[in-house]
């Protein structure tokens, strides 16, 4: 197996020796180099691969988000890690769309091999270099216009509190995926993993989401947009709603804990975040496939197998992994259009959102130009669950009828 090769950042030299020191007995598993600097950094990277780069933020002549937007932009495929202990909101804010995941000092040696490990696990659903830079590059998706144009309202107004901002986010798979990144980062001091956009806008608090709203522009939508043929972040997000309300549905009927729930609430609200990563990052070719999947009357996760040797489920999860989200989330996202390829038998996220999404895609065939995914009975088999899907389908019925009333 190849070893792992990081470059480490930080402008004072005690610091890179205390690193060295730190990080010793992972000589076996990583190949590591250090710079003193920006400049220093980019002259190691025109020279060399590096899957990883950690810096730090507040550096004289070059920052850190200024060396990582570089990065970003000479070497897409290089997975781009924070490690500071700058807590300067200015500094942050910039930084966001930039950086994968975000660590403070001191960081200890099993956390950091975690993040690392974990990213280069995700790096595995993707067997396409290219589209490993496509994703990677992304700093944030294009929200709904609208639930945009909301938000900015709201958080423009006095009376706005930020239970109101919670609720805007969470019905947008776009900011809510953003948020749950920062919401999940060690920058923020949280020690517990955030799985819904209500408690992580809670937790940020309403002056960190109106910078990030208002001054940096991380969520505006994208001006002029061009979008494959077909595809519409409008009908993405009716189905993307639909299915969360189909979760939390399938959940109750569980009696699921309200953890496992907030997870599978969040997985069905994210869980076409791949549809979105590749309609706005690869026009021509996801064009191509809309078109293979309508000619063949196959389901889209088939076609994009066939273009791209993966399902927009994958490139989804790999997104939302390296931003560091919650594992339950991420494995939804991953397999929800093929759950047997997942482990474990018990009830989970991914039951919740794979059977919600093939019951909106059967009861909602208005939002789609191609054929629906249906419900993988051989799972449910494998769960124990099958003799429980007639009861989901009722409960989910019960939701398209108070929406229709």
């Amino acid at each position: 197996m190849r070893m792992k090769s990081i470059l480490f950042v930080d402008d004072e030299p005690n610091v890179l020796d205390g690193l060295r020191r730190m990080l010793f007995p992972m000589q076996g598993e990583w190949e590591m180099a250090f710079a003193s600097g920006g400049a220093q950094a980019l002259e190691l990277l025109e020279n060399r691969h590096f899957d990883v780069i950690v810096t730090d933020m507040r550096m004289p002549g070059m920052d850190g988000s200024r060396l990582l937007a570089e990065v970003k932009k000479r070497h897409p495929d290089t997975l781009r890690f924070v490690l500071s202990g700058q807590s300067d909101s200015e500094t942050i804010y910039r930084s966001v769309g930039e950086a994968h995941q975000f660590l403070s000092k001191p960081c200890k040696p099993a956390l950091l091999k975690e993040c690392v490990d974990r990213a280069f696990a995700l790096r595995e659903l993707l067997s396409d270099d290219s589209l490993k830079a496509v994703v990677a590059q992304i700093g944030a998706l294009p929200p709904v216009p609208r639930v945009y144009a909301k938000l900015c309202e709201v958080l423009r107004s006095p009376e706005s509190s930020i239970a109101d901002v919670g609720r805007i986010i969470e019905t947008d798979l776009a900011m809510t995926a953003k948020i749950l990144q920062l919401a999940n980062s060690a920058f923020f001091g949280l020690r517990r993993q955030v799985a819904s956009a209500t408690q992580a806008a809670s937790l940020l608090g309403l002056n960190t989401i109106k910078a990030l709203v208002l001054t940096t522009g991380l969520f505006a939508p994208l001006e002029g947009a061009k979008l494959p043929r077909g595809f519409s972040i409008d009908s993405l997000w009716r189905h993307s709603m639909i299915v969360g309300a189909y979760v939390q549905a399938i959940c109750r009927c569980e009696s699921a804990s309200k953890e496992m729930t907030n997870d599978a609430y969040t997985a069905g609200l994210l869980h076409d975040t791949g549809e979105l990563v590749l309609a706005s990052a690869c026009v021509e070719d996801y064009a191509s496939i809309y078109d293979h999947a309508m000619a063949e009357s196959i389901p889209l996760a088939a076609a994009e197998k066939k273009w791209l040797g993966c399902t927009h489920g994958e490139v989804g999860a790999y997104l939302l992994g390296i931003w560091g989200l919650p594992h339950p989330i991420v494995e939804a996202v991953a397999f929800h259009h093929r759950p047997m390829d997942a482990i474990g038998n018990a009830f989970s996220p991914l039951a919740a959102t794979h059977v919600a999404d093939a019951l909106a895609f059967a009861r909602r065939k208005e939002l789609f130009n191609c054929p629906a995914s249906k419900v993988d009975l051989a799972y449910l088999e494998r769960l124990g669950r099958a003799d429980r899907l007639p009861e989901w389908e009722r409960a989910c019925a019960e939701i398209d009828a108070r929406g229709d009333e």
